[in-house]
């Protein structure tokens, strides 16, 4: 049985993508079946990095040296990758993070619609899809034309290592979000909650390039809040691991997602979890998470206070949301992987 495994979002680590990757193929590899043979599409001068046992092609040959017709099944990790199979034959499994261009206000009508064809030619082409939660296979079956092949829920895992967390240089108490500033992230929202706490700071962690940061440090300016928005860019996972574990709560006000793996990773640390109501968030917070239900600024700070007493009142509740967390596993979402993989065959 020879895979072929599409990981060549691998050149960037800080997407969600990326991450999905790396902690899948690593897994993937330490299951491997011994009559299984892996090859992994990675970026140019990543050979090796799922270890010696596995066969690997670079992205950048890809069009010169590339023969697809000799595996059997090939796994398409995100439905935007550029790298199909040439052969029809080729058993494919794709794998659908989410739809959230069908929530994007900036797109118009004609450029969505032209995105979902573009998805539904390529489900046209696989042999099996999967998708990372319930709420995205319902979109799925909602908006794409599946012809008679599986579809498959395979719930991403936790990357968290609790051994390996590095103390941040952050002014305490603060509250954290981890994850990409972009507007679906809805991060503006959370501003005008340090008016209604202002003894904490608020830590927005991750790629900041877009022009919504700016507008956020703008309005942090207007609100006489700016030295109290600390916004890292960037962290490694050391450091990611130290602002988990150092919060005093994890605000995750997003209104577009198909999975949310910072909730499950902030809920691993046992913290108290502030979540939008919206798309996968309340399949992944489960029960014990608090849950945003307007984003007016008066009823956040209410929903974080009451929260909040609540957490502390409560000394089970860290427990529970650690449990929630560990429904989602890689080794889980690997074997279901392999399962996909053989049941193809």
């Amino acid at each position: 049985m020879k895979i072929f495994i599409d990981t060549e979002r691998l050149r960037d680590l800080n997407s969600g993508l990326g991450q999905f990757c790396r902690q899948l193929g690593q897994e993937l590899v330490r299951q491997k079946p011994p009559s299984a043979q892996l090859t992994f599409l990675v970026p140019d001068g990543q050979q090796g990095v799922f270890g010696p046992e596995v066969n690997y092609q670079s992205a950048v040959w890809w069009r010169k040296w590339f023969n697809p017709g000799r595996y059997d099944v090939w796994h398409c990790t995100h439905q935007d990758s550029a790298f199909w199979p040439a052969s029809g034959r080729t058993r494919t499994v794709l794998t659908i993070h989410d739809l959230n261009f069908l929530e994007r206000p900036d797109y118009s009508a004609a450029k969505k619609a032209q995105k979902l064809a573009t998805l539904q030619r390529r489900v046209n082409r696989a042999s099996a899809v999967a998708t990372i939660s319930d709420y995205t296979a319902s979109v799925v079956r909602q908006h794409l034309k599946r012809p008679d092949i599986p579809l498959s829920v395979i719930h991403n895992g936790n990357s968290v290592h609790p051994a390996i967390a590095l103390s941040p240089e952050i002014p305490k108490p603060y509250f954290l979000f981890v994850g990409v500033i972009h507007p679906k992230k809805n991060l503006h929202t959370l501003l005008p909650l340090l008016e209604a706490f202002p003894e904490w700071n608020l830590v927005l962690a991750g790629p900041d390039s877009h022009p919504y940061a700016a507008h956020l440090r703008q309005q942090a300016g207007q609100l006489g809040i700016s030295e109290r928005l600390i916004m890292t860019g960037i962290v490694d996972e050391a450091t990611k691991n130290g602002l988990y574990q150092q919060c005093d709560a994890f605000l995750f006000p997003s209104i577009s997602e198909g999975f949310g793996l910072p909730v499950v990773e902030a809920m691993s640390w046992g913290k108290p979890v502030f979540i939008s109501n919206l798309t996968s968030l309340p399949e992944i917070g489960g029960r014990d998470a608090y849950y945003f239900e307007s984003f007016e600024p008066e009823q956040m700070a209410e929903t974080v206070f009451a929260g909040l007493n609540d957490f502390r009142a409560n000394p089970f509740r860290a427990d529970r949301l650690r449990q929630q967390a560990a429904r989602f596993s890689w080794e889980q979402a690997a074997r279901q992987y392999w399962a996909l993989y053989t049941g193809l065959l």
